[in-house]
């Protein structure tokens, strides 16, 4: 399994050498960095950590100074299972990807704010006439009066977004090795700058 991360930039839209076009969305891809290996006997399971990004020194505390030691002040760490042999220190970037290949990605979703219900969960809302006043984009009864409490999971008001967005099978359409970006076809969850996790179809 290949796994990377990277950083969502823009969409935007490129041509085949069939003349098609293609919807694209490009994100910047590496380097990163193996920052430690977990393994069965001392952690219970078997996965590698990677870091990605940077951030200043000052920001970063003692605990994680002496993690990381003088392989970088990352931004990030996040942890992908392993497969195959890796070691601490080793740097993976874009390159590792082919185009044409299926990737799944997953990443924060855009925040949208505290919404109501006909925008956070498509109500209809009320009807337009016969007396109706002052709810044309109110909720309605949100239960029957005899447990005289609101379920949990009702479908109100709230914050909505900032949800973690997983989309699958989506396709490498181009690949820039030199700048470390990689064209997906289609839209990615997020806004510009979200940390993205791209991770090989197995």
């Amino acid at each position: 399994m290949k796994f990377i991360l990277g950083t969502k930039e823009e969409m935007t839209q490129i041509f085949d050498n069939e003349g098609i076009v293609h919807p694209v969305t490009i994100l910047n891809a590496g380097p990163v960095v193996v920052t430690q290996i977990r393994n069965e006997e001392a952690d219970g399971y078997e996965a590698v950590q990677i870091g990605f990004g940077e951030k200043k020194e000052k920001n970063i505390n003692k605990p994680e100074k002496g993690h990381l030691k003088d392989l970088g002040n990352f931004r990030y760490l996040r942890e992908f299972e392993i497969d195959g042999d890796m070691k601490v220190g080793d740097k993976m970037d874009a390159s590792i990807f082919e185009e044409g290949e299926e990737v799944i990605i997953s990443s924060i979703s855009k925040g949208k704010g505290f919404q109501g219900v006909v925008k956070r969960h498509n109500f209809a809302g009320g009807p337009r006439s016969h007396g109706q006043k002052h709810s044309e984009r109110k909720p309605g009864s949100i239960g029957s009066t005899g447990p005289q409490r609101v379920f949990k999971g009702t479908r109100m008001a709230g914050r909505m977004g900032t949800d973690r967005i997983t989309v699958k099978n989506l396709k490498i359409v181009q690949i820039d090795k030199d700048n470390n970006k990689i064209y997906i076809k289609g839209a990615v969850p997020g806004r510009r700058g979200t940390l993205v996790e791209i991770v090989s179809v197995k």
